[in-house]
């Protein structure tokens, strides 16, 4: 049997490559596409909005419409709409794949709170790509230890609405963990002025936003004499989308708790 999924923010930029994603992989099936109540598209057949053909499921104004049908929620949409969606999966005892970023301390505390109920898959990043990088990071961290100052840059379409980016942070805080260093304590976000001599502990990120760059990401580790650079170039968001989606197959059947793509992936 297939995992029926649910996506949420159907219409979205993310949301219609993620209905690509579910019809392109045969381990699960679209269950519901779950819009704003007050969008012209309700009732409209979600995968010919999406441009896939008639996929036989209208969008609908409100998860708890369709809370019953689903095995998991795949849901790429905004701090606030997300914790909601949390406390209805957790109420009926869904799973849910989170790509959503910028949450507050307290949203995100709220938030991991509904891993006593349900499974969680959140990540900053659903990309195998960017997940390899996260362990290639940590391997670089602890070979090169303290004898290299490391930068860490992005580059974003001018869209986005948080910086730096989730992925970004997620890499500066493998790295720092790896160093035993806390990163709320060494990180600099961008730097200005007459700002002296450049401590070694210290992390540093620079964000670039601009244009339809879908995510740039590179991390820098430079000594004396030689600079090793880890980077990922993310040309189609497609590659979150089929990373969400195999999340959301994994998770289907594992027992409440929190997890990630290093999980799913089978990287830790």
């Amino acid at each position: 049997m297939t995992t029926g999924i649910a996506i949420i923010g159907a219409s979205g930029r993310m949301g219609r490559i993620l209905l690509e994603a579910v019809t392109l992989n045969p381990a699960c099936h679209l269950v519901a596409a779950i819009e704003r109540p007050t969008s012209s598209l309700i009732g409209a057949d979600a995968g010919e909005m999406a441009g896939l053909g008639k996929l036989g499921v209208p969008i609908v104004g409100n998860i708890e419409q369709v809370v019953n049908d689903f095995d998991v929620l795949i849901d790429f949409t905004a701090p606030e709409a997300t914790l909601h969606n949390a406390k209805v999966c957790a109420a009926h005892g869904k799973g849910m794949v989170i790509g959503t970023t910028g949450f507050s301390a307290d949203q995100k505390n709220e938030l991991l709170a509904f891993q006593q109920q349900i499974p969680l898959c959140l990540a900053s990043n659903f990309s195998t790509g960017v997940n390899l990088c996260f362990k290639l990071l940590k391997i670089a961290a602890e070979v090169l230890g303290d004898d290299v100052d490391i930068e860490i840059v992005e580059a974003h379409h001018r869209h986005k609405v948080d910086s730096p980016s989730g992925t970004a942070l997620r890499m500066g805080e493998v790295v720092a963990d790896a160093l035993g260093r806390n990163l709320d304590q060494v990180a600099v976000y961008g730097r200005e002025g007459q700002i002296g001599k450049r401590d070694r502990e210290t992390i540093g990120f620079a964000t670039v936003r601009g244009g339809d760059v879908v995510g740039d990401h590179t991390v820098m580790f430079m000594a004396d004499g030689e600079r090793v650079e880890i980077a990922h170039k993310a040309s189609s968001r497609m590659a979150f989308a089929r990373g969400a989606v195999r999340a959301a197959i994994w998770l289907q059947g594992q027992p409440a708790g929190l997890f990630d793509m290093q999980d799913v992936l089978n990287l830790k």
